[in-house]
């Protein structure tokens, strides 16, 4: 046991240590019923976050883990523990990976990258340029984060292969983080385009009567959190994933479209449709995805044999995201984010009058609270307590709950995100450099961008 202890990797160290915690939360007697609860609740998060975090064990293990932990404990009802399967958000994911393989199958992915390139041109920069550029006009138009993610990433993978860019090779690597994080990261600064910019918009609505509008959010945020942050996120691409690759002009003439590929960019083409106007049906993009996913299935369109559904369908992905948003449910429900937010809030060195140093903790305590019930969570933890964060810090309401958008935009580790993860995993981009890569956005973020958020805040008089 010393011998194999001593040849632990840090990750599996810390890992080990995480779940030595874990366990002796669950060992220590609560004073109260509440209590003995918040302490499940926290072991079970600790435990979970910490091996996502970690990758000491296949990330769908730890889902697995995680379900049967809180199932035997009862820390919670059942329709909170396994709430994940529940949730719109696993559905859009099901129905977003069926659509991927369709679009391999087809070829279609290969055409569009072909387009890409010629467009951006033949070199590895232009098409990382090309991923988080496409990714972040995709936010303006497309509601779904998972489901931008999902119709980018088979693009993303035919561009390697185009440029010659195998498996293992950091380039490949890079076209699959600038297309993820290009998504996702800037789409913070456009209020429909992602999950945790919602669940705000609901908190600062429901429990303020703070309604957030479009425009006032996207001039706040886009020049710093969107426009500034791509720029960043291509920037540390190219500074963390080197590689030159350069097209080889096309031998093969140009090729008409197949007729699988011609259907599939019909269904693909009214799915986006239908996804930019779920503010005039009110439909899911969950229910959009999975509509889209069951026409690839269909005899009159048969884009998608039920033989390559089962040969290439990621279950794993879909364990890994319910036992994520799961977590969160179980955060909420045993009091533990409750728990949680009046302890960071105690502990926050705010002071009216010190605006800079305010600001810097405001975002911190998003950030951090992103980094243990992941980044939908930090307004359902934090949303309530945000008129004692204001009177504590001397901002106004609406600038407190701005901030929150700026500490969950700032991802320190990829579990931190659903999508993110989704995309490291139909890319098959290990955990380790992806993790490197978003702490070096971090660090970017925190010394560059952060000054120059809080200098265009005080510009527009939020601070």
């Amino acid at each position: 046991m010393t011998d194999r202890a001593a040849h632990l990797s840090l990750p599996q160290g810390l890992a080990l240590a995480l779940l030595v915690l874990a366990i002796g939360l669950l060992l220590v007697p609560g004073a109260e019923g509440a209590d003995r609860r918040v302490l499940q609740g926290a072991a079970l998060t600790l435990f979970a976050m910490g091996f996502f975090a970690t990758g000491a064990l296949p990330e769908f293990v730890t889902g697995l883990a995680f379900f049967a932990a809180a199932a035997l404990l009862a820390v919670a009802p059942p329709a909170v523990i396994f709430a994940g399967w529940t949730s719109t958000a696993l559905w859009l994911t099901i129905g977003g990976l069926i659509l991927g393989i369709a679009v391999n199958r087809t070829g279609l992915g290969a055409r569009l990258a072909r387009r890409l390139t010629r467009l951006f041109g033949p070199t590895y920069g232009n098409q990382v340029a090309a991923m988080v550029v496409v990714g972040l006009a995709l936010s303006f138009v497309m509601p779904s984060t998972m489901g931008r993610i999902i119709l980018l990433m088979p693009v993303a993978l035919a561009l390697a292969d185009r440029l010659g860019l195998e498996e293992g090779r950091p380039g490949r690597y890079g076209l699959v983080i600038a297309a993820a994080w290009g998504t996702w990261m800037p789409s913070t600064a456009i209020l429909p385009a992602n999950v945790p910019n919602m669940v705000l918009a609901g908190v600062s609505e429901t429990l303020y009567d703070l309604p957030t509008t479009y425009g006032s959010y996207l001039l706040l945020h886009f020049p710093v959190t969107g426009f500034l942050k791509a720029i960043a996120i291509y920037i540390v691409v190219r500074l963390t994933f080197r590689d030159e690759a350069h097209l080889a002009p096309e031998i093969q003439p140009r090729t008409k479209m197949s007729r699988d590929e011609r259907v599939l960019a019909w269904v693909l083409g009214v799915t986006l449709v239908v996804w930019a106007l779920d503010f005039w049906h009110g439909i899911s993009p969950s229910w959009i995805a999975l509509a889209a996913a069951v026409v690839c299935f269909l005899p009159g369109f048969r884009l998608l044999p039920p033989d390559d559904f089962n040969a290439k369908f990621n279950t794993a992905s879909a364990i890994y995201i319910a036992a994520v948003l799961s977590v969160s449910a179980v955060v909420v429900d045993t009091g533990f984010g409750d728990w949680l937010g009046r302890a960071m809030i105690d502990h926050l060195p705010l002071e009216p009058g010190q605006t800079g140093g305010n600001f810097a903790a405001l975002i911190g305590l998003g950030t951090l609270t992103g980094m243990l019930t992941t980044a939908p969570g930090v307004a359902a933890i934090l949303g309530p307590f945000a008129q004692d964060l204001a009177q504590a810090a001397g901002f106004d309401l609406a600038t407190v709950l701005m901030t929150l958008v700026v500490g969950y935009s700032t991802v320190i580790l990829p579990y931190q995100v659903p999508p993110l993860i989704i995309a490291l995993q139909l890319g098959g981009v290990p955990l380790a450099p992806a993790a490197r890569f978003s702490l070096a956005l971090a660090g970017l973020t925190v010394i560059a961008l952060m000054p120059v958020n809080f200098l265009w805040w005080r510009f527009l008089g939020y601070l």
